[in-house]
């Protein structure tokens, strides 16, 4: 190596950098001659640049094609945390969304999200019953407004600001939020998080959710339940069961609805559930598996939400839930706009901290669409509201700035007219709810439209 130039040391250098040996390449040098000492620094010099263009390129790639080539992140753990741990980390306080920023898809540029659910047509309900991202729960802590025949504790992940419910598996174990007896027209939503789910996972692990005509831990008399597949080593698909009479009557249903969603589970999918009357609905992120239009009997009253996790091992696969929202309605957003001149949401979520449009949001902004499209007279004023969490010249801006962010959607993603749209922003000015409660601040931060 001492007869090497400087310029050879350099190179040899940068390559140890890149995970290539230097001592197979000073061996090989130290038998050349000259000519061939200077041949093989010219080709160590190829090689060196086209690794640095390939870097390179590695680099722009993800910066302007995020996810392309990216990786899977390996599905995170929570963190080691004292219960008394009671840290003010509202996942939901103004300038945070609903859906924690953990496992990102491969496909996680937010205008190719925001294009992916342009034909989203999942619209929340408008009068929330219930809400719970575990902000008032001491990390380790069973959450105060659920019940349990089991085991289960609030905990937080990667040292992400979002709480998460760590569920025990097991066939009687249920967990049961306090909501109120259903309406006959709501949606629910909710995230889960896995961690330790693999190829190995058992083809039987899930997650069910059911509506229940019982409060109690077990299986109602009559009863709607999905069963979301957790396994990965082969698309198991989605069991939808309903049980409406008797048992063995023709009108019962119990089914499995073809679904890959293995990809989904790994990067923390939002599932969205409407009820109206009858029908049953639920999506995975963007996309519909279950439409069944005769799943519930319409007298019946569901009197709760379960959820219930089987198959895991333990010690080794986990299962987590946060953000869970039950909201009454999920109606046409479009009638009420069209009758009454003004329609007011909280279903269009943002990223913490900014206007990024959650793209589960997309099904109420392509409603709006609609009714421009319908009546070409219509002109928009579209205002954002916050909670009281953070000064009011943030809020204020923060308000504006997603009024705005939406409109830029019905431009750019609905091709609406920019001379028909206006934004305001009002910050936190006008609250319809308690900003003390997360109740509350999920019903201030909401998107209003109103006709001009």
């Amino acid at each position: 190596m001492k007869n090497l130039s400087p310029s050879t040391k350099l190179i040899l250098s940068f390559l140890l950098m890149l995970g290539f040996t230097t001592s197979a390449n000073s061996q090989i040098l130290k038998k050349l001659g000259k000519k061939a000492e200077k041949a093989a620094e010219r080709a160590i010099e190829r090689r060196v640049e086209k690794e640095a263009q390939e870097k390179t390129d590695e680099v722009l790639d993800s910066i302007l094609e995020p996810g392309k080539k990216g990786k899977k992140k390996k599905s995170p753990i929570p963190n080691d945390k004292s219960p008394s741990d009671k840290e003010s980390s509202d996942p939901n306080s103004e300038g945070n969304s609903q859906k924690p920023d953990v496992s990102p898809t491969s496909e996680s540029s937010e205008p190719k999200s925001i294009k992916v659910y342009s034909k989203f047509d999942f619209v929340p309900g408008d009068k929330l019953l219930f809400f719970d991202d575990f902000s008032n729960d001491f990390i380790g802590d069973f959450p105060a407004k659920w019940n349990t025949n089991g085991g289960g504790e609030v905990v937080t992940v990667n040292d992400l600001p979002a709480r998460w419910l760590l569920m025990s598996q097991g066939f009687s174990t249920y967990y049961i939020p306090d909501v109120p007896n259903l309406p006959e027209e709501y949606t629910i939503e909710f995230d889960i998080l896995v961690d330790g789910i693999d190829r190995q996972t058992s083809s039987t692990a899930d997650l069910k959710v059911e509506l229940s005509d019982s409060n109690e831990f077990r299986t109602g008399n009559k009863y709607v339940s999905a069963s979301i597949p957790l396994c990965q080593y082969t698309p198991v698909g989605i069991r939808i069961k309903a049980k409406k009479t008797g048992a063995g009557s023709p009108k019962n249903i119990n089914n499995t609805v073809k679904a890959d969603i293995r990809e989904a589970i790994l990067n923390s999918p939002h599932i969205s559930i409407a009820v109206n009357k009858e029908r049953y609905r639920l999506w995975v992120n963007e996309k519909k598996y279950i439409d069944v239009p005769r799943a519930i009997v319409p007298e019946s009253q569901f009197k709760a939400l379960k959820f219930n996790v089987n198959s895991l091992k333990d010690g080794k696969e986990s299962v987590f839930i946060s953000n869970i929202k039950v909201a009454e309605g999920g109606l046409d957003l479009r009638r009420t706009l069209m009758s009454e001149g003004k329609v007011s949401t909280n279903g269009i979520l943002f990223d913490s901290g900014s206007a990024n449009i959650q793209p589960q949001s997309m099904g109420i902004i392509r409603q709006i669409s609609q009714v421009l499209q319908q009546d070409a007279s219509i002109n928009l004023k579209i205002v954002g509201h916050t909670d009281a969490d953070g000064g009011d010249e943030i809020n204020m801006k923060l308000s504006k700035a997603r009024a705005e962010a939406v409109m830029n959607v019905l431009i750019s993603i609905y091709n609406a007219s920019p001379e028909r749209l206006s934004a305001e922003g009002m910050g936190e000015s006008t609250p319809v709810g308690d900003n003390n409660t997360a109740d509350g601040k999920a019903q201030n931060r909401r998107v209003e439209f109103i006709k001009q």
